[in-house]
């Protein structure tokens, strides 16, 4: 479909080929109906939550007071409450965006839901929650969300393994991209040989863009050199072009041959946390800079904001960027920065965000229970 001039930012993403999801979920969104109107006037999708906006959500108001009254009246535990929050609002949200999954034969109308974040270094335990959550929620448009750590990475092949298709989060590195990218495909190749439709399972990878500059941003003010400061902001959208290139690779081999000769759809990437994090760069940036066909770009309500009302869509800005990407990393490894370095401090910082969030949302609805309780 071609564009038109008077076609909104938001329209120009999609008809590039960018999927738009929105990084963001909470009782008030769909009970207002402003989900809706978003999936309406600004071209989104599909969701992705995660422990943090879980948290947001439950502490930020009283939305959830009489789901957790209801809850400590059946003397429900702490975990219990959480689990059944989160599942109500995800099948919901799934109920939601089902048109938008007709629609697109499955490939967007998904809402993703994680594992407990605890469980992130816990293969065995990961699969558990995964087909636990999956269960529950009980719709064909639910994404299980997986952490990309070495212990996930078993996890997402066996989640696949059994038909449930799968959100891989906290993506930082090339090297891990590759790996999680050979845990898809394991995974289906077992989902073919267990009997399931390799057509209707689905998968994202997803790959964090803003925290990769706000770490290397750090070390290249800490060198202070007129060339480090040239480098500054260029590593997040370097990363993400870079895991275009090794996607296009995986696309192009005969085991994915095999694969998409028996159904099976390509595992997108996703670009997250791409809300730019210093007020220095264009609020756009990792939505109009990230442009490729086949990718979805989930979006905190203020980038989604920035760009349905000044996002600059160009086309591509990706497959032409390979060449740059390779010379601002091998840039930034000139000056003693290294990569590998930098992707580990990120990913171990990622899951403590998120265990952190967790544990306070616990402590939260802890104390909401014992006042329920106390009231009763």
């Amino acid at each position: 479909m071609s564009t038109t001039p008077t076609a909104t930012p938001t329209q120009q993403l999609s008809d590039a080929g960018v999927s738009i999801w929105l990084d963001d979920l909470s009782r008030g969104r769909l009970d207002t109906g402003t989900l809706r109107k978003l999936i309406e006037e600004k071209n989104v999708v599909g969701v992705t939550t995660n422990p943090s906006i879980f948290h947001a959500a439950i502490t930020g108001g009283t939305d959830y007071d009489a789901k957790i009254k209801e809850k400590a009246a059946a003397g429900a535990s702490v975990d219990e409450t959480i689990f059944a929050i989160t599942t109500t609002d995800v099948a919901d949200a799934c109920d939601l965006f089902a048109p938008v999954y007709a629609a697109t034969n499955g490939v967007d109308g998904r809402v993703s839901i994680e594992v407990d974040p605890r469980l992130a270094w816990d293969t065995a335990g990961t699969i558990a929650e995964a087909k636990e959550l999956y269960g529950q929620v009980n719709k064909d448009n639910v994404l299980i969300k997986i952490p990309a750590t070495l212990e996930g990475l078993e996890a997402i092949t066996a989640t696949l393994a059994s038909g449930i298709s799968v959100n891989v989060t906290l993506i930082f590195s090339l090297e891990r991209y590759r790996a999680v990218i050979n845990a898809f495909q394991s995974g289906l190749e077992q989902a073919k040989e267990n009997g399931h439709d390799l057509s209707r399972l689905h998968s994202v990878a997803s790959f964090f863009v803003s925290r990769v500059d706000t770490e290397i941003d750090k070390r290249l003010d800490a060198i202070g050199t007129d060339e480090a400061r040239a480098l500054k902001g260029k590593a997040g959208l370097a990363n993400a072009r870079l895991a275009y290139q090794v996607y296009e690779e995986l696309l192009s081999t005969e085991r994915w041959g095999l694969l998409a000769e028996a159904g099976a759809r390509p595992q997108r990437p996703l670009w997250a946390s791409t809300g730019v994090k210093d007020p220095a760069y264009p609020d756009t940036m990792y939505v109009t800079g990230l442009v490729a066909r086949g990718v979805v770009n989930t979006m905190p309500e203020k980038t989604l904001d920035a760009t349905s009302d000044h996002g600059a869509v160009t086309g591509d800005t990706v497959t032409r960027g390979y060449d740059d990407a390779n010379a601002t990393l091998n840039a930034l490894d000139a000056l003693g920065i290294s990569y590998n370095e930098v992707v580990a401090v990120l990913e171990s910082e990622g899951l403590d965000k998120f265990v952190a969030s967790w544990k306070e949302l616990l402590a939260d609805v802890e104390v909401a229970l014992a006042a329920a309780r106390k009231d009763a």
